[in-house]
């Protein structure tokens, strides 16, 4: 009888073990190793990350990403561009030039490197500024882990992020930049 049982019961563990573990309902935007290229609806900006790490499919991640629309008073975007890119295993550090926020990301896998590169779609809405902008900590927390981020209230906006990047590891951690904008034009730029 307990043979019988083992025997029922042995392919349910073995078809478990062998499943990924990552959700397979996330709306992930790539698949491992592949490019992808993400845009926010227009007139909405990024809020969320998320990622999941895989040793085994070329030390890569899956990628899925939350927008919401832009605070009303703020309008329509003015101009929106691709900002700097950065080169597979290095660090990189990027905020949207001229006072904009992240509505999009595009990447590109590097099987040489084990990396990706990376840009950021950003948005300038008329001559709004950034302040209180600050750096998360480490996401994910520590390398290979999944990640998540979400900004932390409405009218909080991601303007860039700073990666570090484990040669050895072959992952990186991300520190978002995020901010809140004026409610009124500035006369100035921050760069």
């Amino acid at each position: 009888m307990k043979s019988g049982f083992l025997l029922m019961v042995l392919p349910m563990f073995i078809g478990v073990s062998s499943q990924p573990n990552y959700i397979y309902d996330e709306p992930w935007v790539n698949m491992f190793q592949q490019g992808f290229n993400f845009q926010c609806p227009h007139g909405e900006l990024l809020v969320a990350v998320r990622s999941y790490f895989s040793a085994a499919e070329g030390s890569d991640r899956l990628w899925a990403f939350e927008c919401q629309p832009a605070p009303y008073d703020m309008g329509e975007p003015t101009e929106c561009w691709w900002d700097d890119i950065n080169r597979a295993g290095l660090e990189w550090s990027s905020t949207c030039s001229r006072n904009g926020l992240v509505a999009g990301v595009q990447s590109q896998y590097f099987s040489a490197v084990l990396d990706r590169e990376w840009q950021f779609y950003c948005c300038r809405y008329g001559r709004r500024c950034p302040y209180s902008c600050w750096k998360t900590t480490e996401v994910p927390e520590y390398y290979r882990e999944e990640g998540d981020m979400t900004v932390p209230g409405y009218g909080y906006f991601i303007r860039g992020a700073q990666t570090t990047f484990s040669g050895v590891l072959r992952d990186r951690q991300w520190k978002y930049i995020v901010c809140r904008m004026t409610e009124f034009d500035c006369e100035f730029e921050n760069f």
